[in-house]
């Protein structure tokens, strides 16, 4: 995922000396070991998903519980930070310091670590899911402080830079992890039967997770020790917004309604049961799960159009484009994850060329790449260069970057001349990045149009265009969360961080989207009772998403535009920038 940038101009540029203040560059380099680790996460999982399908037989929405775990954490862990600052009046990772909370969740995805470790020995798939969770809270105590913490490792004027620093080192981290954890897992680039993928051995798995571990402590320890390294202690007071948290509690508890009935499902035996039972069965999960999404969506739209009508009581989510932000976010998340979750299994089809999980690993590190070019590519506009230079960056730094994907999928031993032809696709998003010139509104509807066109050819074709068509999706995700960023929080002023906070939360998306997909996939296949026929026409979730974001890149310019604030011309309202909080403007990078 981008991490976003954060425009610096109302900070002091200087020292009372007139000098740049040092940047802390070992406390930085461990920091950017931390934006790797997202990364590299949560991209391998996106190669443990198939695996653990195959290794514990399971049906596309249960190996799509890897992605329900680990998004989740990130979450109920944004959540409960918002909840104990709204009952308590002081923000958690405030009190503690960004360095003792990035310690703190250091320590907690070491946890989470053992957990996976103890789950692989034991061959438990749902202590795997529990491990997974642990990390991915562990993370989201991490992103909440890291990025500020960035700025405090130098002078706030190149403050942008370090996080542009951490979101390059991220998105590598994206590329190698599928690379790494499909050699932990099969410990081969040649094709192997599911047969032979169900007995194989999980030891490499518990060396790869006590590495992390370990690494997880060091980097812990290494912070924690640091005498360097500031605490980033804030005295600042949370606003309060008691309606947007009760609302968000009772999506919560909602969405525990309508996932508890498939979950619960699953003790049915459905060994012997007829065709019809199935389908049935089939019916009554895909419901419910349909049910989760309406959830989501529908206590958003109640919440804007209360918030609309008495605004007192929800702080940042009595702004439009925050609520209707809060959606974009949610579902560009759930695209950007369930695309690639479920394409192993697309992969694995006939007409897509019958290409088995082990070797799936080249396209998922395509597709994770894809949005390292996208990202480096939009972090050029967060440097001083000239506009002469901007442009002839545009155009070679995703080739180079397209490049460095091949040689390092080459290294690992993959294949890569299939993907030579997928430059068309890399030179397509240059011309985006050209026409929509540095203009979130703009940009994220050009983008979104891609994806929408990108889905819908894959969706019509088979074979080789398709499978370019579906990792095309990441080049058009990359600038994404950026953009929905910038435009949500615009004119938010004092209610900036606050809702920022609510826009992490809808990472949320990233674990309910590919879930339902996945359930979508096995209901259509089950209907036409041949074995992987629904996960082609499931693709239609990722088109609908990427078309709400699209309307929200049109519609928002006219919010906010309403409020006095124009994103598509240079020139903004002086109100818009008066105080320090909503000097926070996310660009894309």
């Amino acid at each position: 995922m981008a991490t976003p940038s954060m425009n610096l101009s109302s900070l002091p540029k200087k020292t009372t000396t007139g000098k740049l203040q040092p940047t802390n560059y070992g406390a930085l380099s461990t920091l950017v070991v931390v934006f790797f680790f997202w990364g590299f996460i949560a991209a391998g999982n996106s190669v443990f998903i198939p695996f653990c399908k195959h290794f514990f037989h399971l049906d596309q929405f249960q190996s799509q519980l890897i992605d329900f775990a680990f998004y989740l954490a990130y979450y109920i862990g944004a959540l409960a930070l918002f909840a104990y600052g709204s009952f308590g009046g002081k923000d958690l990772v405030a009190k503690w310091g960004y360095k003792k909370s990035i310690v703190y969740g250091l320590l907690f995805s070491a946890l989470g670590a053992l957990a996976m470790i103890i789950a692989v020995n034991s061959n438990a798939f749902v202590g795997m899911l529990a491990g997974l969770f642990i990390v991915g809270l562990g993370f989201s105590l991490q992103q909440t402080a890291a990025q500020p913490f960035a700025i405090e490792l130098g002078d706030p004027s190149t403050g942008n830079s370090r996080v542009n620093l951490g979101g390059g080192v991220n998105s590598f981290g994206t590329m190698i992890g599928p690379l790494v954890v499909a050699f932990a897992l099969f410990g081969t680039t040649a094709a192997l039967t599911d047969t032979q993928i169900a007995g194989l051995s999980l030891s490499k798995v518990i060396i790869l997770y006590s590495c992390v571990g370990i690494l997880f402590i060091a980097a812990a320890a290494l912070f924690q020790f640091s005498k360097k390294v500031p605490h980033g202690v804030s005295t600042e007071k949370t606003e309060k917004a008691n309606k947007a948290l009760y609302s968000l509690l009772i999506m919560t508890g909602l969405l525990i309604v309508m996932f508890a009935p498939v979950f619960s499902s699953y003790k049915v035996d459905l060994t012997n049961a007829s065709d019809a039972d199935r389908i049935a069965m089939e019916t009554y999960r895909v419901k419910w799960l349909f049910g989760a999404l309406a959830v989501v969506i529908v206590t958003l739209l109640i919440s804007y159009v209360s918030a609309q009508k008495r605004p007192d009581g929800w702080g940042a989510m009595k702004y439009p484009q925050l609520i209707l932000g809060m959606l974009a976010l949610f579902l560009y998340v759930g695209t950007e994850v369930t695309i690639v979750s479920n394409i192993s299994d697309l992969l694995s089809k006939p007409e897509f060329g019958s290409i088995p999980s082990s070797q799936a690993a080249l396209y998922i590190s395509m597709y994770w790449g894809s949005l390292m070019i996208g990202r480096w590519v939009a972090s050029i506009s967060a440097f001083d260069f000239k506009p002469s230079t901007k442009q002839q960056l545009t155009f070679i730094v995703p080739l180079v970057a397209f490049i460095i994907v091949l040689l390092v999928n080459a290294a690992s031993g993959y294949a890569v001349h299939i993907m030579y032809y997928y430059i068309i696709c890399v030179l397509i998003q240059i011309g985006a990045f050209y026409v929509s010139k540095d203009k979130p509104a703009r940009m994220l509807m050009i983008f979104g149009l891609l994806g929408v066109l990108a889905m819908a050819i894959g969706l019509a074709t088979t074979g080789k265009i398709a499978i370019y068509a579906f990792i095309s999706g990441g080049l058009f995700c990359s600038i994404m969360w950026p953009a929905i960023f910038t435009l949500s929080v615009a004119g938010l002023g004092k209610y900036t961080t606050q809702g920022s906070a609510f826009l992490i939360m809808m990472i949320l998306g990233g674990g309910v989207i590919p879930p339902i997909q996945g359930k979508l996939a096995d209901f259509l296949e089950t209907r036409s009772n041949v074995v992987g026929s629904g996960i082609h026409e499931s693709y239609w979730i990722p088109l609908l998403c990427y078309a709400y974001i699209t309307f929200f890149a049109i519609f928002v310019k006219g919010v906010l535009k309403r409020q006095g604030i124009d994103y598509e011309n240079p020139v903004m309202e002086e109100e818009e920038n008066a105080s320090p909080e909503g000097a926070f403007d996310l660009q894309p990078g």
